[in-house]
């Protein structure tokens, strides 16, 4: 009755998830508007909507849709991560053996002389054969629970690991999406600075035709260079920009980047969700990938207090050993050749130091650390939910001013036109007003950028949705799913 006690129980505490943080949100109450509105594009805050596990298909895109699911198919370090998963798994399903009796067979064959002086002299020399068949039988009689808390931190150890894969999943499917998109706005900005250039080309050599006819300023001349040189400068960094784009892109594809090229996909074509969803904060300390594996590894640090613990207490293992042995094969199996044993060893820790006393303090210091880093964990996701939700305000603020700015752009360079046209306006004042609407357009297709990206930030912020896949642990497997999948 006692061992039957003492089994039921393990060393060390139980582990129990953390509680969600009282009273957490992620902005102050009132601080975010319900909608947000820019150029005709309205976005409406759902709180405690569920996000989908294809949510990149929100934006409508048929080519971000082949993208996502060509990287998922072929990245190698989401293959690296489901690989280390299988790898945690089976070192589990290795640990769980313990609990097992373990049994070995043996079958040896010997042939030998022995001397007489090893014998004091009272035998004679003489060789002969020896066969032994037998089998040994152990079991580590856990009453203090130590494999079962090592059992236990092997399976928070895969749980990490699935999280882990899954936060690879996660990152992975925003970086192209969001890769996508930047390069794409890069090459919209290449296209209208290069059309600024020409059209200051054509201002520099009315200024120096005006020059050589003395009616113009060279202060103006170098002015209009000036800008030029600038915008030159400005378009050898975009065009790096989307270089470095367009190479990371084919990296997380699984490409090299001579291999092949990628589709383009074109910002106008796209269409932001009418609805954005934000979960409740007590469902993303549940969802995040990250805070799920900083939550494992606190998992882990618990069960490694159980097994210091039972290290300080005795240990005991049963055993026996049952075999047949004879000088020719023949003979094995004969009961007058057959032995056997029992055993039962007890060992206990007397003096070592205090050793395993220190490494249990050492494992209660490591589940503080784990517990405070779980605690950092939840908070950065807390702030990085809060700041892309202001983001998103800021982006229909910015997108908005710079949609009212191209359209007065648009506007001063028509009325211009139409001056030149009735001889009131000369061509540099038509130039100039092109000018202003090229670069209106160029701040405007950074902000319409900038809008998608902190969409899709905020579905990977609020863990992409994967828990409602197929095979949550098999992503690459599930990923056809997707075809079919709408948000």
């Amino acid at each position: 009755m006692f061992v039957t006690l003492l089994a039921a129980c393990a060393a060390g505490p139980d582990f129990k998830r953390p509680a969600v943080p009282a009273d957490a949100s992620y902005l102050p109450r009132g601080d975010l508007p319900e909608y947000v509105t820019a150029v005709a594009q309205t976005q409406h805050f759902r709180e405690g909507a569920d996000v989908s596990a294809s949510w990149w298909r929100a934006l409508h895109s048929p080519a971000i849709d082949a993208l996502v699911l060509q990287s998922v198919a072929g990245n190698p370090d989401l293959r690296a991560a489901q690989a280390s998963l299988q790898e945690a798994q089976d070192n589990l399903r290795a640990g769980q053996g313990i609990f097992f009796p373990q049994l070995t067979a043996g079958f040896d064959a010997a042939r030998q002389r022995v001397s007489p002086a090893a014998q004091a002299g009272r035998g004679v020399g003489g060789i002969f054969n020896l066969f032994t068949l037998g089998a040994t039988v152990s079991y580590a009689l856990d009453l203090f629970g130590g494999e079962r808390r090592s059992v236990e931190g092997l399976h928070a150890a895969a749980d990490t690991q699935r999280y882990v894969m899954q936060g690879t999943y996660l990152a992975l499917t925003g970086n192209v999406v969001n890769t996508a998109l930047a390069r794409q706005a890069y090459a919209d900005e290449i296209m209208a600075v290069h059309q600024l250039i020409s059209l200051q080309t054509q201002q520099l050599d009315l200024v120096q035709t005006r020059i050589r006819a003395g009616t113009g300023v060279y202060s103006e001349l170098l002015g209009l260079r000036s800008a030029r040189a600038s915008n030159f400068a400005l378009l050898a960094s975009l065009e790096f920009k989307r270089d470095q784009a367009d190479h990371l892109l084919h990296r997380l594809l699984g490409n090299t980047p001579g291999e092949a090229r990628v589709p383009e996909l074109h910002l106008e074509d796209l269409r932001l969700p009418a609805t954005l969803p934000i979960s409740l904060p007590s469902d993303l300390v549940r969802q995040r990938p990250d805070i799920l594996a900083a939550e494992g590894r606190l998992h882990r640090a618990s069960a490694d207090i159980g097994v210091a613990t039972a290290a300080l207490f005795p240990s005991i293992t049963l055993g026996g050993d049952y075999g047949s042995a004879a000088q020719d094969s023949s003979d094995l199996g004969q009961d007058k050749n057959r032995f056997w044993s029992e055993q039962a060893s007890v060992q206990t820790p007397i003096f070592q130091g205090g050793t395993r006393w220190f490494n249990r303090k050492a494992a209660i210091d490591a589940y503080q650390v784990s517990l405070e880093n779980y605690r950092s964990t939840v908070l950065a996701a807390f702030a990085q939910v809060a700041d892309v939700l202001k983001a998103l305000q800021h982006d229909a603020e910015a997108l908005q001013a710079n949609d009212e700015a191209r359209r007065d752009a648009a506007q001063a360079l028509e009325l211009v036109q139409a001056n030149y046209a009735a001889g009131l306006a000369g061509y540099v004042d038509v130039l100039v007003a092109d000018t202003q609407y090229r670069q209106a357009d160029i701040a405007y297709v950074q902000a319409l950028a900038q809008r998608y990206q902190d969409t899709v930030a905020l579905y990977v912020a609020l863990g992409g949705g994967w828990w409602h896949q197929a095979k949550p642990d098999a992503p690459i497997a599930s990923a056809s799913q997707h075809k079919q999948a709408r948000p």
